[in-house]
């Protein structure tokens, strides 16, 4: 009797932990779209201290405040959406919104200065979309390679099973897809 009363309190415990912490870890879409209300108010708020800016200056801290404000949403996305191609994405949006606010950086130079200024940009353009996309045939092979790895466990274990018979070879098979989820 007393057993079965440590149970229930266990499990009334347990219930309620889960609950307090349910309630206490935000949804992903809310998460999200704080994310982009706080970058649209970061980039008013820095629109209207670029405003009191005249000339190229103005130009590059309007540049600087979008290139923020594309960062913060694109990573918000990429988290919300948690897929290996939002994540992608989001960094070739982040490099081209670097590469903007660069131009206009380059801007401010003249004659050869400028040129190597645009080309170090555009160089720096390339390298940035360039390293997501290796990330991401790099992932997607480790991906591969892990799935083929489980499949070969998952063969071997089946093959485990061969030497046994009846209810007893059934039930190793069962164990090995409920092991590796087939």
């Amino acid at each position: 009797m007393k057993t079965s009363h440590a149970f229930l309190l266990v499990g009334a415990a347990l219930a309620w932990a889960g609950s307090a912490r349910a309630q206490t870890v935000p949804d992903a879409k809310t998460v999200y779209e704080g994310a982009k209300a706080t970058a649209e108010a970061n980039f008013k708020a820095a629109r209207a201290r670029c405003d009191q800016i005249a000339g190229n200056p103005h130009d590059l801290c309007m540049a600087e405040a979008r290139a923020a404000r594309v960062r913060v949403e694109e990573e918000a996305e990429a988290a919300y959406k948690n897929t290996l191609s939002a994540y992608t994405q989001a960094r070739l949006r982040i490099a081209s919104a670097n590469y903007d606010r660069d131009k206009v950086r380059c801007a401010a130079v003249t004659g050869n200065d400028r040129d190597v200024c645009l080309e170090q940009a555009k160089a720096t353009l390339i390298a940035a979309q360039a390293d997501a996309k290796a990330d991401r045939k790099s992932i997607e092979a480790r991906q591969d390679a892990r799935a083929d790895k489980l499949a070969a466990e998952y063969r071997v274990a089946i093959e485990k099973c061969d030497a046994y018979a009846g209810a007893v070879k059934d039930q190793c098979v069962n164990t090995a897809k409920t092991a590796f989820g087939k």
